[in-house]
């Protein structure tokens, strides 16, 4: 016990102490200085190395406390008071049971497993149910004009509705998702996808179909569609882009099954059995849907629909200009397809109707390639990196489309085509998502982007279809244009990916 006594004097303690001992000794000066500086100097290692011991863990302990609050997500201040009375008072309640026994540190994304692979698979369905339907309108555009004698750009318009209400809702159902609605969100767009394509199948006018197709299943598309890459993306970090992938790649099995349905079911049974035939496989995918899925992340109670301030961030309003202009052009081929090879003018021989329907199968089907192997090499070389050169290649066939002109010619460019569109559909939402950090943000970010897109999905086919009308029936126009604003978006898209570059100071091989 006597070396940590001596240690914990005071310097002028133990000058003190060394006095007395010069006093009563007959020792020399110079040893008795000798001794206090000794003592002196073990006095200072003693209290330098405590303070480096010190330092040490105070440098391990604040090294692990971030480690662990890397994933912490803050509560957010309470806003409103749920003791209040009235309206105020009612959502606080509300907002308050949403949040209670949530905890704040939801962890790192597992990245896999089954929990996050079992998300994958009920996003997968929603996209099936969604834009596997919203993809195989060329089937009903083709089966439209000849039932219904009217224009290409008319028809166009019960599809665009469906494509404008699925990007423009997402804003709104983003939102609810973060709040911790997500449940009722899948509830909701279940309910209007379902009722729409039932009274689908028992529409018989213009009117009827642009009531039923267009409006009450674009309601349902726009509930479920950004619920469902919203909640995937947050369960999953270096994977991301490859779940947004395989959830998106729900749009070929979709666009092969209900395309093949209405191949084989129509000259049998009719219209309206062929779509509640497409009815009952919604129905039970989105049993499972509402059955299975959940959310990860605590509820995001504070926050307004639109997040103005993401505007401030250029890279992020470049991606939204870029969106934005391919979206314009993208679907074209999609709807007309099918018709243009039908018509004699420009492909001879023609193809019939069955065989026509074929190249929607063949544009879906390959678009495959195109949704998971970017997907899969955007986890490592970044989404906007893989876009731009995607939606290059759209630009780029929409010009060759124009001298297509044999059934051969047409199966293959429909082929190449399927693998850009793929590419261009399934990369914009991780695009978005690597621009966004907080994961509570994801959801209101994306949404955003949605609504964005949904005024060029629901422009663009009838500006193309008035353009064709235009011109006499002839398809070279539509087709420039298509091919100009896709250009212009790889433009946008290139430009977000500087801006970033820029920002973080790193080089060409940056990862974004």
């Amino acid at each position: 016990m006597q070396g940590p006594d001596i240690r914990h004097r005071s310097e002028h303690e133990q000058m003190a102490l060394d006095t007395d001992k010069r006093s009563s000794s007959s020792t020399t000066p110079a040893s008795s200085d000798g001794d206090l500086r000794i003592d002196i100097e073990k006095q200072e290692s003693w209290n330098a190395s405590i303070q480096g011991q010190s330092r040490a863990q105070g440098e391990v302990g604040s090294k692990g406390k971030e480690e662990d609050d890397q994933w912490e997500v803050e509560p957010e201040p309470d806003l409103i008071d749920p003791n209040a009375s009235g309206v105020a008072g009612t959502l606080g309640r509300v907002l308050s049971r949403i949040s209670t026994n949530v905890s704040w540190n939801p962890g790192p994304p597992p990245d896999g497993g089954k929990t996050a692979w079992l998300m994958c698979f009920c996003g997968h369905l929603i996209i099936t149910n969604t834009w596997g339907f919203i993809n195989s309108f060329g089937i009903f555009q083709t089966y439209y004009a000849d039932t219904l004698g009217r224009p290409p750009s008319d028809i166009s318009w019960i599809g665009s509705i469906t494509v404008w209400l699925t990007f423009f809702i997402g804003a709104f159902s983003g939102r609810l998702v973060d709040a911790g609605f997500l449940r009722p969100v899948l509830a909701v767009g279940a309910a209007f996808l379902i009722l729409g394509i039932f009274t689908t199948s028992a529409a018989t006018e213009y009117w009827q179909l642009l009531l039923a197709q267009g409006l009450t299943t674009g309601i349902g598309c726009g509930f479920l569609f950004c619920a469902a890459i919203t909640t995937v993306s947050t369960y999953f970090s270096k994977r991301r882009s490859f779940a947004i992938g395989i959830t998106a790649s729900g749009s070929v099995t979709g666009g092969l099954v209900f395309p093949a349905m209405a191949r084989q079911l129509l000259p049998k049974i009719g219209f309206g059995w062929t779509i509640r035939a497409m009815g009952l496989v919604t129905v039970v995918s989105m049993i499972v849907v509402v059955t299975c899925m959940r959310s990860r992340v605590p509820p995001r109670r504070t926050g307004s629909l639109v997040e103005l301030a993401a505007f401030r961030e250029l890279e992020y309003t470049f991606y939204a200009f870029g969106t934005f202009f391919n979206f314009w052009g993208i679907y074209f081929p999609v709807y007309y397809i099918s018709a243009y090879s039908r018509n004699p003018k420009f492909v001879h021989p023609s193809l019939s109707y069955v065989d026509s329907l074929n190249l929607v199968l063949i544009l879906n089907g390959v678009s495959i390639v195109g949704r998971l192997l970017p997907s899969h090499l955007a986890d490592r070389w970044g989404p906007l990196n893989l876009l731009g050169p995607f939606s290059l290649l759209g630009g780029i066939l929409n010009f060759i489309w124009i001298v297509i002109d044999t059934p051969a010619k047409v199966y293959v460019w429909a082929a190449f085509y399927g693998i850009s569109a793929g590419g261009v559909q399934s990369l914009f939402p991780a695009g978005c998502s690597s621009l966004t950090t907080d994961p509570r943000k994801q959801g209101t970010r994306i949404g955003m982007i949605f609504t964005i897109v949904s005024f060029a999905t629901l422009s663009g086919n009838p500006i193309s279809g008035a353009i064709i009308t235009a011109n006499g029936g002839r398809y070279v126009g539509a087709q420039a244009f298509a091919g100009t604003i896709l250009l212009l978006g790889t433009a946008f898209v290139f430009a977000a990916r500087v801006v970033r570059m820029r920002r973080t100071g790193s080089g060409w091989a940056v990862k974004i």
